[in-house]
């Protein structure tokens, strides 16, 4: 009921009465009363002035089921949504919840992350108060070839998100990173557990440089955040509510088409180095191709000098510039 009365304030342009309130939500007004006492402890400034009612005056930056929820134009999170001020990595509580039966479209949000990690067993910092760091777990009924492909989905939906949020235009640099000005600003880790031969479940797990300002040296060269390309401070709770309300929409196409065909042509216009010359590291060695697109199996199109072309999947190799991390 708090995140209801939460969206309630949010969609007021001035007062509204605590009886208005009774009357649209189906509460009591001591009801209301105990839970505006609970907002302004949580850091939301509300007026309240005798005989007009309240006001939602300013918002904390939160990531917090009331805040998250009440930031959505439409519910669209078919699971459970649990927040968590500090974890060890939402990628593994998704793990732990899938393992206990928690159903399909579930996302578990961090304010701050211990360990957090990236790609390749990379660390992804993940310090308090400043980034979105959260993981999607689903229980898709794909084939074992398509849950690559759920990185994919996951990645035009943060780009829509951030796109819409920051007023930038952000591109993807295939398969799981979100780049702004030719840094990265996001990464996607996606884990399979399998029984048998089938899919028990797959976490999604997305990090986001939001109003991070500082940068180590070892990353500051290739790193940025949307705070810092924007030029302004970004609403946590807006751009996930935004990101997990594209995403989710995606998710349920993807599903009947089994392939990326419905986000084929944004996802190549997103793409950052289509036309360009790319080097892509194998295991044992380096080969530099032009780009040319993705196809609707999620696979890197890429063409010789000699004009020949050739697939790669995202499973394979790393992908970067001729010159440096795009």
């Amino acid at each position: 009921m708090k995140e209801k009365i939460l969206e309630f304030l949010k969609q007021q342009n001035g007062f509204v009465s605590g009886q208005r309130i009774c009357d649209e939500l189906g509460v009591s007004r001591t009801a209301v009363w105990k839970y505006m006492n609970s907002l302004k402890k949580e850091g939301y400034e509300i007026e309240s002035v005798t005989r007009k009612g309240y006001r939602l005056l300013q918002s904390p930056d939160l990531l917090t089921t009331e805040e998250i929820l009440s930031s959505m134009k439409e519910a669209c999170i078919p699971g459970e949504l649990c927040c968590f001020e500090s974890i060890d990595s939402t990628n593994e509580e998704a793990k732990r919840r899938g393992e206990s039966g928690a159903p399909d479209g579930s996302v578990y949000v961090a304010d701050q992350q211990t360990r957090g990690k990236g790609r390749r067993g990379k660390t992804w910092i993940s310090p308090s108060g400043e980034d979105v760091f959260f993981t999607i777990l689903l229980r898709p009924e794909l084939p074992l070839d398509c849950v690559s492909m759920l990185t994919l989905v996951a990645a035009s939906a943060v780009a829509e998100g951030i796109d819409k949020v920051t007023g930038q235009c952000c591109q993807i640099k295939w398969p799981n990173d979100i780049v702004l000005n030719k840094k990265k600003v996001c990464g996607i880790l996606t884990e399979m557990n399998m029984e048998i031969d089938s899919i028990a479940y797959v976490v999604v797990g997305i990090g986001i440089n939001v109003n991070r300002i500082n940068f180590g040296e070892e990353i500051a060269d290739m790193a940025t955040s949307l705070k810092k390309e924007s030029g302004h401070n970004i609403e946590r709770s807006v751009l996930l509510s935004e990101i997990l309300t594209a995403f989710f929409r995606d998710y349920k196409l993807f599903l009947e088409k089994q392939d990326l065909s419905p986000f084929l042509d944004y996802y190549n216009k997103k793409l950052v180095n289509v036309d360009h010359e790319v080097k892509i590291i194998k295991k044992d060695e380096e080969i530099i191709r032009t780009a040319l697109g993705i196809n609707e199996r999620g696979e890197l199109i890429v063409q010789d000098a000699e004009g020949r072309k050739e697939h790669i999947f995202s499973g394979e190799v790393s992908v970067r510039g001729i010159y440096g991390y795009v």
